[in-house]
């Protein structure tokens, strides 16, 4: 008599397969090896898609927006950056949000927190605020500034002008966590604790309180990261040395109590790209949003080729293979889940 190991199991028509597979349905079960081709993949496949937005071309639509609703009644007056392989998701990769925030002059965006962190990048304007759990922060082209999990923040703009920044937030992760809450403030405006630029004094130049103990959301207290910092900085490293050949100059943002990620699901980058400059191709599993802060730069991906400038907005996929080209000294912003990749033991690169 045969072991079981050694029998053979019949063949079934594929009629038999699926009449099966509609019973076991009805239990709630479903037969792996019908779907083990499609969830174990030798490399990702995204549904993200390499994507491009104008800044001249998207402009217009914010102040078009501007007309139709206050900051008041849209309480986050936003256009969301919807790839083109993910719409109506509000997703900019699969596990991102990303989308344009406008606020005019003497308007607030009131008052809340969730548990979504949230990250801002200054494309337009100088002199409005984000407040964050009690510090107001006056923010600036380029600078980089975060909203953790669950601190308390608001907007406000007392500048002659309008403001636009860059939204990033892990909207799309904490949902496939379940993990999502939020509150809204009865005041539009949190009471301040602490004076403005409080937290770069005491954080931002390589000291902290002597009784300092990390937050349970592991987010950097130190919340702007000014861009006439970052561009030193990436001018330093150009003085110092040749570029790396896949990523020329760039740098990564972070706590500079840790050396983490200011935020612990999202990370951003400061990239620097001489004129005539071109990296070598490059790729990674964490897709990532772009945008330009400084010069006009190439993507060159297998099958496309755009050119992005000043306040461009652009998204690599995971694993898309690709190069920048920068038709004059560039400089770059980005973000993407790599610190989230990076602690499962799951983020990888290939420079070709």
């Amino acid at each position: 008599m045969n072991h079981p190991s050694q029998m053979h199991a019949p063949v079934a028509d594929r009629a038999a397969r699926e009449a099966f597979y509609a019973r076991i349905g009805a239990d709630n079960l479903a037969p792996l090896w019908e779907q083990l081709h499609n969830l174990v993949t030798r490399t990702p496949r995204s549904d993200c898609q390499p994507a491009h937005w104008s800044y001249a071309k998207v402009r217009p639509y914010l102040t078009e927006a501007t007309e139709l609703i206050t900051a008041e009644e849209a309480e986050r007056r936003v256009l969301i950056l919807e790839n083109p392989g993910l719409r109506g998701k509000a997703a900019i990769t699969t596990s991102l949000y990303a989308g344009l925030q406008a606020i005019l002059p003497g308007e607030v965006a009131r008052a809340h927190r969730h548990s979504q962190a949230a990250l801002r990048l200054i494309l337009e304007g100088d002199g409005a605020y984000t407040s964050v759990d009690g510090e107001k922060t006056i923010m600036r082209r380029g600078d980089f500034v975060t909203t953790p999990s669950w601190t308390w923040h608001d907007h406000g703009n007392e500048s002659n002008g309008p403001m636009i920044w860059l939204d990033g937030l892990d909207v799309q992760l904490v949902a496939a966590l379940d993990a999502s809450f939020a509150e809204s403030s009865p005041a539009d405006r949190q009471e301040l604790r602490r004076p403005v630029g409080d937290s770069l004094l005491r954080y931002g130049n390589g000291l902290a309180p002597v009784d300092w103990t990390p937050t349970a959301n592991r987010a950097s207290p130190l919340f702007c990261y000014p861009y006439e910092r970052t561009r030193a900085s990436l001018m330093g490293m150009q003085a110092a040395g040749a570029p790396d050949p896949h990523l020329g100059y760039k740098l990564r943002y972070v706590d500079p109590l840790t050396g983490r990620s200011p935020m612990p699901t999202m990370g951003a980058f400061a990239q620097l790209l001489p004129k005539g400059f071109s990296t070598a191709p490059y790729r990674c599993s964490s897709g990532t949003v772009f945008a330009v802060l400084e010069g006009r730069v190439e993507v060159i991906l297998d099958d496309r080729t755009f050119e992005a400038e000043p306040n461009d907005v652009f998204v690599i996929p995971s694993w898309a293979a690709h190069r920048l080209a920068a038709r004059e000294d560039a400089i770059l912003f980005s973000f993407s889940d790599r610190p989230v990749q990076e602690v499962l033991g799951l983020w990888r690169e290939s420079r070709d």
